[in-house]
């Protein structure tokens, strides 16, 4: 790690690479954008609604008037939609950083995706896991995938025989499930990619309590539920450009390890400079993991070339 705190203009020239942030509207998908966009990457917004994404790209290119950005749509709950993403993704154009950012959080009542998936659990992780296998053969030698988990893992259990809690539900049980399963596969998906001598890393990282939209979707979340995350999270938490930053590290600090997942390092993780971060116990059962990376395959349709 650096000696110094870790900032934006620690990141190494991007220029002649090319950087995909789903979820890059708002929040940490957007900073994430920005940042790599301002050392030189060529930047795909890949995002819900093209709308919000081409007024993303009009703020990054105020601030860096020659960056390369586009933006293209995809819903990371909708397997079709993920699927045609891939399908239309050039074969001339290989993707060097492949950041799974885009999520939901504060479901208060159990919603199914168009494929029959629990919401969080088809948005924060199997439309990344499907995203990511399609993906793959487009990704370059030494590409780097960078899955956005959440200090929410920690909390969180594979309830393999309810995976989608059609028996009970708890929002909050629910999104610990989905960022715990992003980071299982994470890790999982690096010991994969090693074992097949490929040079493609996996990482992870988690933004702290970064005030972001993930928390107070208008949509899905009452005022009061709004209002106290927001509180709360101002509180103790911090900005969406420094919660970015370990997502950041992850994907373009050279001394980032492989298979490596990052936080930062104040308090309980909750805020700070980028870091190596805490991983809960279950996240490393490698049983676990197998399983659930098999249960992904059958549920997406997806089989990886690794």
């Amino acid at each position: 790690m650096a000696r110094h705190p870790w900032t934006v203009a620690d990141i190494p020239s991007q220029a002649g690479r090319r950087a995909v942030v789903t979820g890059a509207s708002a929040g940490l998908g957007f900073e994430t954008a920005r940042a790599l966009a301002g050392a030189g990457a060529a930047v795909v917004l890949a995002v819900r609604d093209p709308g919000k994404g081409e007024r993303a790209a009009a703020a990054i290119r105020r601030e860096h008037p020659g960056a390369e950005l586009s933006v293209r749509r995809i819903d990371t709950a909708s397997l079709a939609s993920v699927r045609a993403f891939a399908e239309d993704w050039p074969d001339d154009a290989p993707i060097d950083r492949l950041v799974l950012n885009a999520g939901i959080a504060a479901v208060p009542r159990r919603e199914e995706s168009v494929d029959g998936f629990e919401r969080q659990l088809a948005t924060n992780y199997l439309g990344h896991f499907a995203l990511t296998g399609l993906l793959l053969p487009s990704l370059s030698p030494s590409a780097r995938v960078v899955s956005v988990a959440s200090l929410a893992h920690r909390g969180g259990a594979i309830r393999f025989d309810d995976l989608h809690w059609r028996k009970t539900y708890g929002s909050q049980p629910a999104y610990r499930q989905s960022k715990l399963a992003l980071l299982m596969f994470a890790l999982e998906l690096d010991r994969r990619l090693k074992a097949a001598g490929s040079g493609i890393a996996s990482l992870a990282a988690h933004p702290g309590l970064a005030v972001t939209e993930v928390f107070r979707r208008g949509d899905r979340a009452g005022a009061l539920q709004q209002g106290a995350g927001r509180i709360i999270f101002s509180l103790i938490g911090q900005s969406a450009a420094q919660g970015a930053l370990p997502i950041l590290y992850a994907a373009a600090a050279p001394e980032a390890e492989r298979g490596g997942y990052y936080g930062p390092d104040g308090f309980w993780e909750a805020r700070g400079d980028p870091k190596p971060a805490q991983i809960a116990a279950q996240a490393l059962d490698r049983t676990a993991a197998g399983r659930l990376w098999a249960v992904s395959e059958t549920l997406t349709g997806v089989r990886f070339a690794v």
